[in-house]
């Protein structure tokens, strides 16, 4: 049985499913159990997917959407043209869930004491050399040619 969605949780999935792409291609076999499967198994990994019916009329594609959520006990969420957005509520885990994993992009930080010196200095900041400046050039520059001037010969 296709499960049902309120306006608000349809128009809330329609704005996830505006940055995705589609996941499912029915070609010119129609929907067969390999399709079929296949749509299956994409909901149970994302959840929210698309798919696009290539070469059928509009009532046909309206009577495959059904189809689609009647097999695999899903909602239809949206209709545009030759795409389909379909949801399935993916089951809670029955296990807790595992601390979730550091990201690998974020950079990692050594954790540094902040002891107070004599010279108001950080430990941190007294282990780097102070940077060194320079003084500016006291000769001119010389002046670049104008472009699109014509130049004495």
């Amino acid at each position: 049985m296709a499960m049902e969605l309120t306006p608000a949780e349809r128009q809330a999935l329609k704005g996830r499913a505006h940055r995705l792409h589609p996941v499912v291609l029915v070609g010119g076999e129609g929907l067969t159990a390999s399709v079929l499967a296949e749509i299956d198994r994409a909901l149970t990994a994302h959840e929210l997917i698309k798919v696009r019916i290539l070469g059928e009329d509009r009532a046909r594609r309206d009577a495959l959407l059904a189809e689609i959520c009647g097999a695999t006990d899903a909602a239809p969420v949206q209709h545009i043209g030759k795409v389909l957005v379909i949801y399935r509520e993916q089951a809670p885990a029955s296990a807790p869930a595992a601390p979730a994993a550091r990201d690998a992009r974020a950079p990692r930080r050594k954790a540094v004491a902040a002891k107070a010196s004599p010279g108001g200095r950080s430990a941190r900041s007294r282990s780097r050399p102070a940077p060194v400046r320079r003084a500016p050039s006291k000769a001119p520059r010389p002046p670049r040619p104008r472009r699109g001037k014509l130049r004495p010969r």
